[in-house]
């Protein structure tokens, strides 16, 4: 995707016969991303949110939400896995200065304490257990994640395109053998 869009959610799987579609917002506050106006898909394609509301028994960035046009299971149903995006410049800019936008860090820099650049940030992923960084690193080879807490990444410098990281020694080590113990 360009740049200049943001991922704010991706459809899931349709709830019941009349076209409404499970949603994970990506927002802070979920049900905003019924908000942003028309949505766009990877393929071109737009999205307009009608309707939406949390998903029953679950978790509070999970919505049952309505898009217009769709009218049925089907419909839902084809939606199914669409991540939605929005231009950047919708989401203007944070309210605390403590606060920013992941897809702010994408591409700065990542230095250490004394600015030699160790890698570039490619996305800041979550698989529930907090924010990463994933970095691609200067020499090239596999990228690596790093926890996105002040112990790895004291400084923030989106204005110079640069974060200050404190990375482990082993940051882009190779995997080791597999441990003779573990399953296969």
């Amino acid at each position: 995707m360009p740049k200049e869009l943001v991922a704010l959610g991706e459809f899931g799987r349709a709830q019941g016969l009349r076209g409404e579609i499970r949603l994970k917002s990506y927002t802070s506050d979920p049900l905003a991303i019924a908000g942003y106006g028309p949505l766009l898909a990877a393929d071109g394609r737009t999205f307009v949110l009608t309707d939406a509301k949390p998903a029953p028994g679950s978790s509070p960035d999970l919505l049952v939400v309505r898009v217009q046009g769709v009218k049925d299971r089907t419909g839902a149903e084809a939606l199914t896995r669409v991540v939605l995006y929005c231009s950047r410049d919708k989401l203007g800019t944070p309210e605390d200065e403590d606060e920013i936008f992941a897809a702010d860090l994408v591409g700065l820099d990542a230095v250490d304490a004394a600015g030699t650049v160790i890698g570039t940030v490619l996305g800041v992923p979550n698989y529930g257990g907090g924010d990463l960084l994933e970095i691609r690193p200067a020499l090239g080879g596999a990228t690596a994640l790093l926890p996105f807490t002040k112990a790895f990444v004291p400084t923030l410098d989106i204005p110079n395109r640069r974060i200050v990281i404190d990375p482990p020694e082993d940051l882009f080590a190779l995997p080791g053998p597999k441990p003779a113990d573990e399953p296969e």
